[in-house]
């Protein structure tokens, strides 16, 4: 194994997917949602990062082209794991959530299968769009839940009337509960358009990835 950077930052990113589940086991919220948004923004950054610098310094190896995929799997699959079971379980969240991880595994599933083969279903550009915009809903549904319980906060001892009040204008908003709910609601809405966006090109992607992998799939055993 050679470790170089680019391999270490890999690897430290694959270390940074359970990471992210770690931090709602550890800390209360809104806490856990900053720390799990910051390690998930900057262990995404390496993506790129990382990458760069093994092309920059010609010290791309096999090793760090086998982790770099399993890295980013892992951060979406755990993230998404996440903030899945701490949300409402919306129908228009769960979906593309499982179409996501659905063509992770069938994708994976085929490459096992392919064996020396696997090298026919190369990265595409598009794949890697594909994986930026889940990594960016991602981090706006993780910004969503930090500003619900900062509003939870704010409004903590008021009642449901004093709360109406406020968001109709007719009391004074000296908590931000104003600001607060509508960076809530902007962050909840673009998250979740990234991520049937992201859903999409998943289903592109993967579905491109079967097509290539079609010749090698026909004949008998």
């Amino acid at each position: 194994m050679t470790w170089n950077i680019p391999n270490i930052l890999t690897a430290m990113r694959l270390l940074a997917a359970p990471g992210v589940a770690l931090m709602f086991l550890y800390f209360t919220r809104p806490y856990a949602d900053w720390f799990a948004l910051l390690l998930f923004v900057t262990a995404a950054a390496t993506d790129w990062f990382d990458g760069y610098l093994a092309r920059a310094w010609k010290q791309e190896t096999k090793m760090g082209a086998m982790l770099d995929p399993i890295a980013d799997k892992a951060m979406v699959v755990v993230a998404l794991m996440v903030i899945v079971g701490y949300s409402s379980m919306s129908p228009w969240l769960v979906l593309p959530a499982t179409v996501i991880l659905f063509r992770e595994v069938f994708v994976s599933g085929l490459r096992e299968f392919l064996g020396d083969t696997a090298g026919t279903l190369k990265v595409t550009k598009l794949a890697k769009w594909k994986t930026t915009a889940q990594m960016v809903a991602i981090a706006v549904l993780f910004g969503q839940g930090v500003f619900e319980h900062y509003l939870g906060m704010s409004a903590l001892g008021m009642d449901q009337s004093l709360v109406d009040q406020i968001m109709a204008g007719d009391v004074a908003d000296h908590q931000g509960l104003r600001w607060k709910f509508e960076g809530k609601v902007w962050a909840g809405h673009i998250g979740l358009w990234l991520l049937w966006i992201a859903a999409g090109l998943t289903l592109i992607t993967g579905f491109d990835y079967f097509r290539k992998a079609m010749p090698y799939l026909k004949g008998s055993k």
